[in-house]
């Protein structure tokens, strides 16, 4: 399995409040950025993978639409975040 719960638990611990505190929107985005990353590989892969695909486009948007509100919440730690998880725009 690609997410253990010890690597869960980093995330959460590095980029939320606590390794506990599953729900702050820095956490989230960053399991959404794992995820994405995981999903990227295995397209490289898999080219015909379309289910994979559609979920990989799903993600990028709740993702997109976190960051969006982080960014409207409190824009230094929307800066410091994307440049954390090297994530463009």
């Amino acid at each position: 399995m690609y997410l253990t719960l010890e690597k869960k638990q980093e995330l959460f611990q590095t980029y939320g409040e606590s390794a506990t505190n599953t729900g702050s929107t820095e956490g989230q985005v960053a399991l959404f950025t794992h995820r994405i990353n995981h999903l990227t590989g295995h397209l490289k892969t898999n080219k015909k993978d379309f289910s994979t695909q559609r979920a990989l486009l799903r993600l990028v948007g709740k993702r997109r639409r976190l960051l969006d509100y982080l960014k409207s919440k409190d824009i230094e730690g929307y800066r410091s975040l994307i440049k954390a998880l090297n994530i463009r725009k």
